[in-house]
């Protein structure tokens, strides 16, 4: 069984593409072959910065001969329909084979298709991967019509037996494909001719390229954490870094640098960013002081001076790269510190478009500040010092380290506020009220944080639910999953309560959408006119006036008051309608939040049908109270009390139901234990007493874990109950308040959550 070497070798590609780009050759070229018949034992694939390389092993020699069967017309169908399935076949009537069925004699047509050899088959799947491959960016060059991520040079192609290597011969755009390869660029150019998969990556070491990017990954982080180690420093980790880093170079060479003196000062976070950015350099700080003083970078070869003139050159760029950091940040301090301070880039917010339909982000930070003063007192933050987080949690927006480096937005914030004189909550907010960005990344716990996290977060929600520009599918271009999901872990992790929280969408929303405090102002102006008018004319009778005069004045009080009427009714209908729009879209925007809350708690391990469950009770706007109630009843129906208990309960809901829809009456008041016939029968009305004694105090004090207990006690006098007594006797008083006990199952149970939606 041979086993297959290919090798794309090309001009550099990004490193960003590559890992994709190896997995994406060993699915198409995977796939082809065993579509076509041939299987193999393993398969892996590899990229350097100028290769991608698919290895597989153990593959068959050729695709297996196959027979199929495939059936005909009748024997004595038409002879065109028989001359047709002829052709189709590629067979002669004498081949075909007449069998009889139930339906009458059939024809039948075997076909036989040979196997072909493996490297008809290779040579074919290649050729279409080259020419179909999903590049995200792709080029051509020269005259040939090929696209490739950049030049492609040549192409390895080599089918590896027990007796020796065989070139599958192939051409695409004027490539030929061989057995051979290039080393290193500058360390050894030459060609190299292979025979396997060892040989190919055996040479490829000597020739100064290692192909694996997980070793290369390797080997650049042990020499760089041995470098700073031997010097008392460590590496600042960061894994995006290195898998980029290790994509640049072919033959790993870390070197560490130094820092000018002159930008030790700097922030860390402003130097660990300039350096990745614009250098690709690790940053090396000191572990106690976390100060960084010096970096890492990984050349792409060795030299003869052990790469001081590279490190020259390196620090020579840097340096130019941290004089413009170092400006950026005294002169940012500089505002900070100023008469007018962090306000003067608050007003130049005012000539920055947040979005056409929502204003500028001078608006968004005035509606930021007014609803971080609501939240205050929910999460036990200061009003004021709320406010004023707000109205500076984006001031660094108009800095120019922001401009720079977009990426340090809030971090820089923090500083300057701290350099401004503000409290350290005010200054904790500019970075915190981002966050959480990620499902991995802390939430903000300070409580003025919590509240510009969450002012910041609604305003963005309610503003384009507003202007109903919502997610659609995979397209989220504001990041709205991520700010509803922000909402979410902000409250439920901070055991924050929100218990108004529809009310407060809509509010919002309307708003958005103009309706405020204008329009009430503006109702109540024509109302009072409306009665000041009235009123007069009331005492048009009083009035010492000719009769043609106080008929004249009438009418045109009426006529005028007629007017006002008629300004009333337009004004209230156009502010029903705003109302309307803004109750619809609060509702959905819940919805989404619960459907975000759904994915949050999926993680937890808590079901859907569960948390449908007690969405479907009231005050399902309470996120956390709604997260405390889901888990309290998933960890109950983990026990098996909770998940009898729901076999129970939908027993008797289904027989109540149906009682209730052919009686056409509701059973739902009036059980009493003096018709009770069985012992079972009195120990569940016994059972249900106590069960609501219990139940009802610890909804009423939000103990849902109290609650679920009690209604799972409820499984075994349930379960007794049916098992004894047959609720629909042929004593109708009997049947009735056997039916209204189950609707006592019913409504103890439902005030806990709507089983009716739990699975199962």
């Amino acid at each position: 069984m041979p086993d297959l070497l290919i090798e794309l070798f090309s001009e550099e590609i990004p490193a960003r593409m590559q890992a994709r780009a190896a997995d994406d050759l060993k699915k198409l070229i995977t796939n082809g072959l065993v579509e076509a018949g041939l299987t193999y034992a393993s398969a892996a694939a590899f990229s350097t910065p100028r290769r991608l390389t698919l290895t597989v092993e153990g593959m068959l020699d050729a695709s297996p001969s196959i027979t199929e069967e495939r059936k005909g017309p009748k024997a004595d169908a038409p002879g065109k329909a028989i001359e047709g399935f002829l052709r189709g076949a590629g067979l002669t009537r004498d081949q075909l084979e007449e069998r009889e069925t139930p339906k009458g004699n059939i024809l039948f047509a075997m076909i036989k298709k040979p196997g072909r050899p493996a490297s008809e088959i290779v040579a074919e799947v290649l050729e279409t991967t080259i020419r179909n491959f999903p590049w995200p960016k792709s080029m051509r060059w020269g005259t040939g019509s090929l696209r490739w991520v950049r030049p492609l040079h040549s192409i390895l192609c080599i089918l590896t037996a027990e007796d020796g290597a065989q070139v599958v011969p192939m051409t695409v755009d004027g490539i030929e494909a061989g057995a051979t390869t290039r080393g290193h660029r500058f360390l050894a150019p030459d060609t190299i001719t292979v025979s396997n998969f060892d040989d190919y990556t055996a040479k490829l070491k000597r020739a100064f390229v290692v192909l694996d990017p997980a070793e290369r990954r390797d080997a650049i982080w042990h020499d760089a954490t041995n470098m700073a180690f031997a010097n008392g420093l460590e590496v600042v980790e960061d894994a995006g870094l290195l898998a980029e880093v290790a994509g640049l170079v072919e033959w790993p060479v870390v070197l560490m640098g130094r820092i000018g003196d002159d930008f030790l000062d700097l922030p860390p976070e402003v130097l660990q960013t300039s350096m990745k950015e614009h250098q690709k350099f690790f940053s090396v700080r000191h572990p106690k002081s976390g100060r960084i003083e010096r970096f890492i970078t990984v050349a792409n070869r060795t030299t003869a001076d052990d790469g001081v003139t590279i490190l020259a050159g390196n620090e020579k760029v840097l340096s130019a790269r941290l004089s413009d950091a170092k400006f950026f940040w005294e002169n940012d301090l500089r505002i900070a510190k100023s008469d007018a301070g962090m306000q003067t880039w608050v007003d130049r917010l005012s000539n920055v478009t947040f979005h056409n339909k929502l204003g500028t982000q001078a608006e968004l930070i005035s509606r930021m500040e007014a609803l971080a003063g609501e939240l205050a007192p929910m999460v036990g933050a200061d009003a004021v010092e709320a406010r004023e987080a707000a109205r500076f949690a984006k001031a660094d927006l108009s800095s120019e380290m922001v401009y720079e480096f977009p990426e340090l937005q809030g971090l820089m914030g923090s500083y300057y506020a701290k350099a401004a004189g503000k409290s350290d909550a005010i200054a904790d907010a500019a970075q915190d009220h981002y966050a959480p960005l990620g499902p991995s990344d802390d939430v903000p716990t300070a409580p003025v944080s919590i509240a510009v996290a969450l002012a910041e977060k609604l305003d963005k929600l309610t503003g384009f639910w507003a202007i109903d520009e919502k997610p659609t599918g995979s397209k989220d271009p504001f990041a709205l999953r991520r700010a509803a999901l922000g909402v979410i872990r902000i409250l439920v992790e901070n055991d924050v309560r929100h218990p108004f929280m529809y009310s407060h969408l809509m509010a919002l929303i309307a708003e958005h959408i103009g309706y405020d405090e204008k329009d009430r102002e503006q109702l109540i102006d024509v109302m009072a006119e409306f009665n000041e008018r009235a009123k007069l004319l009331d005492q048009l009778p009083s009035n010492r006036m000719t009769p043609d005069l106080a008929k004249f004045v009438g009418d045109k009080m009426r006529s005028e008051f007629g007017s006002k009427a008629e300004e009333l009714k337009t004004t209230g209908e156009n502010l029903r309608k705003k109302l309307e729009v803004a109750k619809d879209r609060a509702a959905d925007l819940l919805s989404f939040l619960h459907d975000r809350l759904k994915v949050y708690l999926k993680d937890q391990g808590v079901r859907h049908d569960i948390i449908d469950a007690c969405i479907a009770m009231e005050g399902n706007d309470d996120l956390t109270l709604l997260v405390k109630r889901a888990k309290a009843l998933s960890e109950t129906l983990k026990t098996d009390d909770g998940e009898n208990l729901i076999q129970g309960f939908k027993r008797a809901n289904n027989i109540l139901s149906q009682a209730e829809a052919a009686d056409g009456v509701e059973y739902s008041y009036g059980a009493d234990i003096k018709f009770a016939e069985t012992d079972e029968e009195r120990a569940l009305f016994d059972a249900l007493d106590k069960a609501e004694a219990q139940i009802n105090p610890a909804m009423a004090a939000q103990d849902f874990t109290a609650a679920m207990s009690a209604m799972a006690s409820l499984r075994g006098p349930i379960d007794a109950f049916f098992d004894a007594v047959q609720v629909n006797s042929d004593n109708s008083t009997v049947r009735r308040n056997r039916l209204n006990l189950l609707s006592r199952i019913r409504a103890i149970c439902s005030s806990v959550a709507d089983l009716t939606k739990i699975d199962g």
